[in-house]
C-alpha cells in the first residue's frame, strides 16, 4: 500500500510535458509554402487562426473530454447533444477527412523522395512526375497500412522517432539557417514592411489558401483527454494550451518567414518549395551535401505519421460500429486487434483519390484541391464539436466536469462561439478558387469540391437510415448516452440529480480504477 502514491504521481503530467505533446501533435512543415505566398501577412492568419480555432479547440476539447471520458470521443460529444445521427455524421467525417489528408501528406512525401538526387532540376522535374507522385503515395500508404495490420507494438516502433526526426529537428535547422540568411546582409524575398502584416481583405482570392491553416491546427483535441493527468488543471491545463500555442504558432510563423526569404513568392510551389528552400540554405551555409539528408528525413516523418494515423481513426470507428452503426463486416478485427477491413476500405479510398492526380492538371492543383476538402470535411465536425459543447452547458449543467471553462455559460458561449464562427467562416471561404494557383478551369475546381462534399456528407446518413438491428455486437463496452439512461431525447435539457450523483461517483470508480 505504501507504493500506491508514487504509482499515482508518476502518471501526473508536467504543464511543459503536456504542451511539448500538442505541438508534437499539431505542428507539420508540409503546408508551409502555401502559407509563404502571403509574406509578412501570413503572421497574421497564423495568429487569427490561433485565436478563433486553436486555442478554442483545445478549452472545448478538455471540457468535454473530462465531463465525457467515455469511450466514443467526438461521437460521444455530439450524441450526448443531438442524438447518434449526428454523432455518426461527425465521427465519420473525422475517418473521411483522415483518408483525404493521405494523398496530400504522401504527395508532400514523394515530393521529398524526388530531391534525394545531386541535381536540383532533375529532382525539381521528377517531383513534378504525376505519375512518380501517384505511384510513391501509394506504395508508401499501402507499406504503412501493412504495419498497422501488425498491431501496436508494430507501428509504434516506426512512429517513435518520426515526429522528432521528420518535424522538430528539421523546423529547428529551417528556422535558424532562414533567419541566419536574414541576418548575413544576402538579399531576401519579402519585403520586410511592417503594414503588409494585415492582409488586403478587399479580394477574397487573397484569403482562400488562409483558410487551409486551421487545418494546420487540428488536432489539439487528441491530447485534451490527459488533462486529467495533471496536477490542478483548472490553472495547470490553460498554462499547458498557452505554451503549446505560443510554441506551435512561433514554428509556423519563423518556418513560413523563413522559406519566403530565399524563395520568390512568384516561384513558391506548394509541394515542392519547402525542399528547394532546405536546398537554397544548406548549398548558401556551404553544407550542399545535406540537403539528401534533410530530404530522407522528411519523408521518414511523413512515413511515421501515416503509420500512426492509419491505425487511429480506424479504431475509433470500430468502435462505433461495435455499437451498432456499421454492418458486422467492418467489425472484423485480426489477432492483433485491428480493424482490417475498415482500413482496407480506407485503403481503396486513398487508391481513388490519389488517381486524382492523373486527372487534375497537375500535381500542385490536386494537392490543393484535397487539402481543402480536407479542411471543409474536418470543419464539419469542429462545427457539430462547438456546437455540442455549448448546447451541453445547457442541457447538463449538472454533469460532474474535472476541467470546465471558466465563465459557466457565458464563458462557453465566447469561447465555443468564438471557435465556431471562425470555423464557419474557414468552411465558406475553403470552395472558393485560390488565385495563387492553377487548378484548371475554377468552375471544375467549384464543382469537384461541391461534389465531394456533398458525397461524403450524404453517406453517413445513408448508412445510418438503412442500419440493422443485428449490426449490434452485444459484447461491445460503448456505454449508453445520459438520455438513454434517462430515457429522455437528446436534445431535451434534463436536471436529474440523481443521475448526475450517479456519473459522479462513476467517475469516481473510473478514475480510481485507472490510477491503480
Amino acid at each position: 500500500m505504501a507504493d500506491t502514491p508514487p504509482k499515482a504521481n508518476a502518471k501526473k503530467l508536467t504543464v511543459f510535458t503536456l504542451a511539448i505533446m500538442n505541438i508534437v501533435a499539431v505542428v507539420s512543415l508540409r503546408g508551409l509554402p502555401a502559407e509563404a505566398e502571403y509574406g509578412l501577412s501570413s503572421i497574421f492568419y497564423y495568429v487569427f487562426a490561433a485565436v478563433f480555432f486553436l486555442i478554442p479547440v483545445s478549452l472545448v476539447a478538455a471540457e468535454l473530454a473530462t465531463g465525457w471520458p467515455e469511450k466514443g470521443g467526438v461521437f460521444r460529444w455530439v450524441g450526448e447533444a443531438f442524438g447518434p445521427q449526428l454523432a455518426f455524421l461527425a465521427m465519420f467525417m473525422l475517418f473521411i477527412e483522415v483518408s483525404v489528408w493521405f494523398p496530400t501528406a504522401l504527395t508532400f512525401g514523394a515530393v521529398s523522395l524526388a530531391f534525394i538526387g545531386p541535381d536540383q532540376t532533375w529532382d525539381q522535374a521528377l517531383s513534378s512526375n504525376k505519375f512518380f507522385v501517384l505511384a510513391i503515395v501509394l506504395a508508401i500508404y499501402w507499406l504503412a497500412t501493412f504495419i498497422a495490420f501488425r498491431g501496436v507494438d508494430a507501428f509504434s516502433k516506426v512512429s517513435k522517432w518520426g515526429g522528432m526526426i521528420g518535424t522538430i529537428i528539421p523546423a529547428t535547422i529551417l528556422v535558424i539557417l532562414g533567419f541566419s540568411y536574414l541576418g548575413s546582409g544576402e538579399p531576401i524575398h519579402i519585403e520586410l514592411t511592417w503594414g503588409d502584416v494585415l492582409p488586403d481583405f478587399t479580394n477574397f482570392s487573397n484569403i482562400v489558401l488562409a483558410a487551409s491553416i486551421f487545418l494546420f491546427y487540428a488536432g489539439m483535441e487528441m491530447n485534451a483527454i490527459h488533462v486529467k493527468e495533471l496536477d490542478n488543471a483548472s490553472k495547470s491545463y490553460p498554462m499547458a494550451i498557452a505554451v503549446a500555442s505560443i510554441g506551435t504558432v512561433a514554428i509556423f510563423i519563423l518556418g513560413t518567414l523563413a522559406i519566403g526569404f530565399v524563395i520568390p513568392q512568384a516561384d513558391i510551389n506548394l509541394t515542392q518549395s519547402l525542399l528547394v528552400a532546405y536546398y537554397d540554405m544548406f548549398h548558401w551555409a556551404g553544407i550542399g551535401f545535406l540537403a539528401p539528408v534533410m530530404a530522407v528525413c522528411l519523408a521518414i516523418g511523413v512515413l511515421a505519421g501515416i503509420v500512426t494515423w492509419v491505425a487511429g481513426p480506424s479504431s475509433g470507428l470500430l468502435t462505433v460500429a461495435k455499437a451498432g452503426y456499421l454492418p458486422r463486416f467492418w467489425q472484423f478485427t485480426n489477432k492483433h486487434d485491428m480493424a482490417t477491413h475498415i482500413m482496407l476500405l480506407q485503403g481503396g479510398l486513398v487508391t481513388v483519390l490519389s488517381i486524382l492526380f492523373v486527372v487534375m492538371p497537375s500535381v500542385q492543383a490536386t494537392y490543393q484541391i484535397l487539402s481543402q476538402l480536407c479542411v471543409i470535411l474536418y470543419l464539419v465536425m469542429y462545427l457539430l464539436m462547438f456546437a455540442a459543447a455549448i448546447y451541453l452547458r445547457f442541457s447538463q449543467p449538472n454533469r460532474p466536469r474535472p476541467y470546465s471553462i471558466p465563465g459557466g455559460r457565458y464563458g462557453m458561449f465566447i469561447v465555443a462561439g468564438i471557435g465556431f464562427i471562425g470555423s464557419l467562416i474557414a468552411f465558406i471561404f475553403s470552395f472558393i478558387p485560390p488565385g495563387q494557383i492553377s487548378v484548371g478551369s475554377p468552375t471544375t475546381y467549384v464543382v469537384i469540391l461541391i461534389a465531394l462534399t456533398i458525397f461524403f456528407v450524404c453517406l453517413p446518413f445513408f448508412i445510418y437510415a438503412n442500419r440493422k438491428p443485428h449490426w449490434k455486437d452485444e459484447d461491445n463496452d460503448f456505454a449508453p448516452f445520459t438520455w438513454e439512461l434517462e430515457n429522455t431525447h437528446p436534445g431535451i435539457p434534463s436536471d436529474s440529480d440523481t443521475h448526475t450523483t450517479h456519473l459522479a461517483e462513476k467517475q469516481k470508480d473510473e478514475t480510481k480504477g485507472a490510477q491503480s
